[in-house]
């Protein structure tokens, strides 16, 4: 497995890889893979991220998301984050349309985003706990009202991802 991240250019191309000490994420393009994760009831999976990591501690965001690391694809990435972080394996993940963050001197990245549909209790699944404090469903209206009310609760872009995805929550 690499520790090295892959730096783009403004269309998403390879040009280099960093370590995550190397990497300048003010100034750097890099890859994000994001897992929206539904049950049949539309309710959308959360994770809150550990107390101990150093990039957004504690805060809420996708159920799986990660820097895509030196030579894996943004759906290797994503499929191995997914094992790593609530222990789901074999699923059918469908791609959502990439997106580019360009803001300079913040976190400038591509992120392609994956969907799936799994309905599995959300006791069944395996958290890694260094990774994921806790994760719980929810659904997109009380996403919606919780983000607005308590942003500061959230990964900055959480209520953009949410929105991305309003064809698929319920009216």
């Amino acid at each position: 497995m690499s520790d090295r991240f892959i730096v783009v250019d403004e269309n998403d191309t390879i040009i280099w890889y960093k370590t995550k000490e190397e990497l300048d994420e003010a100034n750097d393009f890099y890859r994000v893979s994001a897992l929206r994760l539904t049950n049949s009831k539309w309710e959308i999976l959360i994770a809150q991220r550990a107390y101990n990591k150093s990039h957004n501690p504690w805060i809420r965001w996708p159920a799986v998301a990660w820097t895509v690391e030196e030579w894996e694809s943004y759906e290797d990435n994503i499929i191995k984050e997914t094992e790593e972080e609530i222990w789901l394996k074999d699923i059918e993940i469908i791609p959502w349309p990439k997106f580019k963050k360009d803001a300079i001197g913040k976190n400038r990245h591509f992120t392609q985003v994956f969907t799936a549909i799994i309905d599995k209790d959300i006791s069944e699944f395996i958290i890694q706990e260094d990774e994921v404090a806790a994760i719980k469903r929810i659904s997109a209206e009380e996403l919606r009202k919780d983000i607005t009310s308590h942003p500061e609760n959230y990964l900055k872009s959480m209520l953009e991802y949410v929105e991305m995805f309003s064809p698929f929550t319920q009216d």
